[in-house]
């Protein structure tokens, strides 16, 4: 049983902030294909589609047929642990900071037999386990055995709560505050057990619903930012960036109409001067921050949300210049996941459909409740992955935009959704 952690001490401000040493992350592009199900939170392995083998590790080829014809198929992970052993000695910086760690040999049920990392709750061998994988501090994929049935705080576990992010004890800068989804998030990550959450207002003399309830918080800070001012965004980055463990930028500018349907550039401007430009003043201000302080004990410096749309995937025509802003907001946020890599923060990309919100009245349902938006971003903090589809459209997007993303746009541009 995983004893739950205990709130940390205050950290001693004349002690030097520890730097972070990664775990090695050379990977073949082969077995990239893990890592990218494990973004999405899915655990896969090659199928051959000739014999039907499943394979580990990853090869250019079936090992049993030598078909090249391999696709990635997710596996439940059910299989028997073999045997443990226990590492007391590692010449990698990143383990001998870590020592002991536990690993055990597991034969899948689907067939392969692999070397996984233990969680702390499975027993020795013999026993019935499960493995998933997820991302380690370096973005890359790994295998970790857990138990069939866990207890309540097995997400406590140390080695477990290297590869996630969550929210727990953690402190939080929530962009914008007078949303519907901003305050939601708000109360997902106080719920999750946030110490402190600050949330950004701009314009503070407009009177907004519901502001006043997550003030009333006592974890709730509210603090002045407009990211479309870069001194502010700097002001706040000095007194707060350095206390700062999980970033949600969910400030957004959403306009409907596309290019004809209205005349001038300003509307334009605004969104991305809020949905583009303004996480890029964001990131330069808060992202060496972070950055510097990712190895700071159990409540480091750990991830960035940012909120984008289904929409930068492909553009929908009725939302065209919105669509086109968070199309650069992705391209930007990937550049950022890059720089922020080295140093073990993860960038968490979410991809909602339409938001139950104003922007969208008319937009016919499914759509997102700000609640449930909120839900899945603390899920993906607390699961540790790194792209997130909340929504029924979203999901449907994606499938079709994976499918063949030609047709999507053909479809979107027809007036389909």
């Amino acid at each position: 049983m995983t004893m739950p952690l205990m709130h940390p001490k205050r950290k001693n401000p004349v002690l030097r902030t520890r730097q972070m040493n990664l775990p090695p992350w050379a990977r073949g592009r082969v077995a990239l294909g893990i890592t990218a199900a494990a973004a999405e939170g899915r655990f896969e392995l090659q199928v051959c589609e000739v014999c039907g083998t499943v394979q580990y590790p990853p090869r250019e080829a079936c090992h049993k047929c030598l078909s090249a014809r391999l696709r990635w198929r997710a596996q439940s992970g059910e299989g028997e642990l073999l045997a443990t052993t226990t590492l007391h000695h590692s010449n990698d910086l990143f383990f001998r900071e870590r020592l002991p760690w536990r690993l055990g040999l597991i034969r899948l049920d689907a067939g392969p037999t692999l070397m996984v990392h233990m969680h702390g709750e499975v027993g020795e061998a013999p026993a019935r386990v499960r493995v998933g994988a997820r991302l380690d501090r370096a973005g890359q994929a790994v295998l970790i055995g857990f138990p069939n049935e866990g207890s309540a705080h097995m997400a406590d576990d140390k080695m477990l709560r290297e590869m996630t992010s969550d929210p727990k004890f953690r402190k939080a800068l929530v962009t914008d505050g007078k949303t519907e989804v901003g305050q939601a998030i708000v109360r997902a990550l106080v719920k999750a057990g946030a110490d402190i959450v600050w949330v950004g207002h701009a314009e503070p003399w407009k009177k907004t619903g519901g502001l006043e309830d997550i003030t009333a918080l006592p974890q709730v800070t509210l603090v002045p930012l407009d990211l479309t001012n870069g001194r502010s965004v700097s002001e706040l980055a000095g007194e707060i960036g350095g206390k700062v463990d999980i970033v949600i930028n969910n400030a957004e500018v959403h306009r409907s109409f596309g290019i004809g349907a209205r005349r001038g550039t300003d509307v334009a401007r605004a969104e991305m001067d809020i949905n583009y430009f303004g996480l890029l003043r964001l990131a330069q201000e808060f992202g060496p921050a972070l950055k510097g302080r990712s190895a700071d004990g159990t409540t480091g410096a750990t991830a960035w949300v940012n909120l984008l749309s289904i929409y930068a995937l492909s553009n929908f025509p009725p939302h065209g210049t919105f669509s086109a802003s968070k199309a650069a907001a992705h391209s930007l946020a990937q550049c950022l996941r890059a720089e922020m890599r080295p140093a073990g923060i993860r960038v968490i990309n979410v991809f909602p459909g339409p938001i139950d919100d104003e922007w969208n009245q008319h937009v016919p349902p499914p759509k997102v409740a700000p609640g449930a938006l909120a839900s899945a971003i603390v899920k993906a903090l607390r699961d540790g992955v790194e792209d997130v589809y909340p929504g029924d459209v979203a999901q449907e997007w994606l499938e079709r935009w994976r499918d063949n993303p030609k047709i999507l746009e053909r479809e979107l541009a027809a007036g389909g959704s």
